[in-house]
């Protein structure tokens, strides 16, 4: 009788989500297509999506991840969502196979039945202070205004933060986000506090005004934005997380979109694994290409370079790297090896 429940119950789920019966890789390669979930940047902000537009870093995730599976001819059909809940809900109900720019916690990891890859972009809670205040550092902020979303945790962190460090800043809460940005604008603010990703738009949607304005190098928190794909399905799960390794390798090893191929006759062992000269990675991943890496990146280049169109000189927040750096440089982006 159960069996039987069961059954029907995956049946049912079957015509509604075929990823939800069978393991997601075969999902995908049966429907020729990656579904994948990206946060799209709400107008009307939201108090609880923190970070700023990263959607056309998360696109180009997405694009590598559907480039391992399928080749360099995949099929990506994206599918934005209001808000990370939203998404969090859409995957866990097998309306998208993965969705990228999501910030992982054990509240969603146990509520929806997900699981987070290595992350994509590292953001947190900064400040942009006005180009003119003698500010260099959090230590440096008593007296100054600083404004912020009210009812947000980052609120609640900057003044419990700055309460602890004995800084007496001078707290002053907007309802809105836009109504704090044009307060800075209009210099009614010396500083807001905000995620950095989320100030980098604030400098770019009031040139003018805030264009030589600077964001501190200090973070009060650190918030990175990952992959995320359901819980039960552990090849899925390898595909994604190896997928970033090798555009973070990639990166590190010299291997970019415009030599990749003149690459494969590498004697770097590093560089030879990374680009298939064996099939030990493929086969580990269960993909058919043993290049897939390869693929991959003459697609869509390493994370360096897709960073930097997306989101860095190129893109519109022009952030620099940061925490966004490769270790070797004194950042956080790291690979596992691929091998």
């Amino acid at each position: 009788m159960l069996l039987r429940v069961l059954t029907s119950a995956c049946l049912a789920a079957l015509f509604a989500a075929p990823a939800l019966c069978m393991p997601t890789l075969d999902a995908v390669r049966a429907a020729g297509a990656l579904r994948c979930g990206v946060v799209a940047n709400p107008e009307d902000w939201n108090k609880s999506d923190l970070h700023g537009p990263l959607g056309p870093l998360d696109v180009e995730i997405c694009r590598a991840v559907a480039t391992a599976v399928l080749g360099s001819k995949a099929t990506l059909a994206l599918k934005p969502f209001a808000s990370e809940l939203e998404a969090e809900e859409g995957l866990s109900k097998g309306e998208v196979d993965l969705a990228v720019g999501v910030t992982p916690d054990a509240t969603a990891i146990w509520h929806w039945k997900i699981s987070f890859g290595p992350p994509v972009f590292y953001d947190g809670q900064g400040f942009l202070v006005r180009k003119d205040a003698p500010v260099s550092s959090v230590a440096d902020l008593a007296g100054v205004k600083v404004c912020v979303v009210e009812g947000t945790d980052n609120e609640k962190i900057l003044l419990a933060r700055t309460i602890a460090r004995g800084i007496a800043i001078v707290p002053m809460p907007f309802q809105e986000e836009g109504e704090m940005d044009d307060g800075l604008a209009v210099r009614h603010c010396d500083a807001i506090s905000a995620y950095v990703s989320r100030l980098a738009q604030t400098k770019g949607a009031y040139p003018k005004q805030l264009g030589g304005d600077r964001i501190l190098p200090d973070l009060l928190t650190l918030s990175p934005a990952a992959p995320a794909y359901r819980q039960g399905d552990p090849q899925w799960g390898m595909i994604v997380d190896w997928t970033v390794y090798a555009l973070i390798q990639a990166e590190a090893s010299g291997v970019t979109q415009a030599n990749v191929d003149a690459k494969r006759a590498s004697e770097d062992p590093v560089v030879q694994r990374l680009l298939g000269v064996d099939w030990a990675t493929s086969r580990a991943l269960g993909l058919a290409a043993h290049d897939w890496a390869a693929q991959v990146i003459a697609t869509v280049g390493n994370y360096g370079e897709i960073y930097d169109r997306t989101v860095g000189p190129q893109g519109a927040l022009k952030m620099p790297r940061g925490l966004n750096a490769l270790w070797l440089q004194g950042g956080l982006m790291y690979p596992l090896p691929v091998q």
